[in-house]
């Protein structure tokens, strides 16, 4: 049987057992952009609902975090290092990309290494990196940390927004009216952490939950051991469908670099809130490399409410044509909410492959 007919196999199976509404949250942002691709919810009958998560690290990185590193270009000695991909996220007072255009010295990379060359290039500037994201690109970063300090580089700095997947998902499955009756776990997260770091989703929580991976067959697969799961076909656990990348223990030098460099504190998600334990940032041992330290970034961070329901969408309360600013307003060339921001948002990929809004 070839992949075509087992897809086929399993949405009939998934049709024909969905007898009565069940909520699926897929977390991982290109999770979600695979699903709209594929148009897989458009092969699922009414009753299997599929929300997105919390899972791009562009949507859920608070203004006040841009506008530190907007604050630190004011220093002529300071060169900012980020990713192409933070540069249009605003803060409060703009972005990087505007900054950038005013002549502002920002290097756009693909990787954190090449922040610390720029630093051995150029000893007598102060080169700040910036790294967002989840556990998959903390180790990476960790990593150029540990290299600066074996090194003895002195001016390399980090200016981080890591955060954690498992502090958002107990956030979610803590509210005492859950919707959620299965979650699909980000599989780039489980691949470093390991296919377990997510039992908890059913060991604490009795949901049906799994890691799978990123093709079509992954995705539609997942979505038939959930259902099977909860119409009592299969028994609920937590299952891993993505062997072929994942294992139970995970990436062990991944991990150690996670462990010796980095500790966890509360953070405030954008348009979420404060979540506990949920960012990752440099430990005593590496507090010396720590730019919002070193440069004394102490500024208040306020939680800001958004005029879109960008709160609602990132949690899987609402979809994204639910709100009223969704394709008319907010758009990804001038988003309003932070789900618009990026293309693995929820908002910016029901605009690119929905019919509401224009093809980019």
């Amino acid at each position: 049987m070839n992949n075509s007919d087992l897809i086929k196999s399993a949405l009939r199976e998934i049709n024909k057992y969905s007898s009565k509404e069940i909520t699926i949250m897929e977390v991982c942002g290109t999770h979600t952009q695979a699903i709209a691709k594929f148009g897989i919810g458009s092969l699922l009958n009414d009753n299997i609902r599929l929300v997105s998560g919390p899972g791009c690290p562009l949507c859920v990185t608070d203004e006040s975090y841009i506008d530190k590193a907007i604050l630190l270009l004011k220093s002529h000695d300071v060169i900012l290092v980020s990713f192409g991909d933070l540069m249009k996220v605003h803060g409060s007072k703009g972005n990087l990309l505007d900054e950038k255009a005013k002549g502002k010295n920002i290097r756009v990379v693909y990787s954190p290494m090449e922040a610390l060359k720029l630093a051995q290039k150029y000893p007598n500037k102060k080169i700040v990196f910036l790294g967002i994201g989840f556990e998959t690109t903390a180790p990476l970063i960790g990593l150029t940390v540990k290299t600066a300090k074996k090194l003895n580089i002195h001016n390399l700095f980090f200016l981080t927004a890591l955060k954690t997947m498992d502090s958002i998902l107990h956030l979610i499955l803590k509210e005492e009216n859950s919707y959620i009756d299965g979650i699909i776990c980000p599989g780039h997260v489980a691949s470093i952490k390991g296919s377990q770091y997510f039992a908890f989703i059913y060991d604490e929580y009795g949901i049906p939950s799994l890691v799978c991976g990123f093709e079509e067959l992954d995705i539609i697969s997942g979505i038939y051991t959930i259902v099977q799961q909860c119409f009592g076909r299969v028994k609920k656990n937590f299952y891993n469908l993505y062997r072929r990348c994942v294992r139970e223990g995970g990436n062990p030098i991944a991990k150690e670099i996670l462990w010796e460099v980095f500790s966890t504190e509360a953070e405030i998600w954008r348009g979420i809130g404060l979540v506990p334990k949920s960012a990752l940032v440099l430990n005593k041992g590496y507090e010396s490399f720590d730019a919002a330290k070193v440069f004394n970034l102490n500024m208040e961070r306020n939680v800001s409410e958004s005029r879109c329901h960008c709160k609602e969408i990132l949690l899987g309360y609402k979809a994204p044509r639910e709100c009223s600013f969704f394709g008319r307003e907010c758009k990804p060339q001038s988003p309003i909410g932070p789900s618009m921001v990026s293309r693995e948002g929820a908002c910016s990929i029901q605009y690119r492959y929905g019919s509401g809004g224009e093809n980019e």
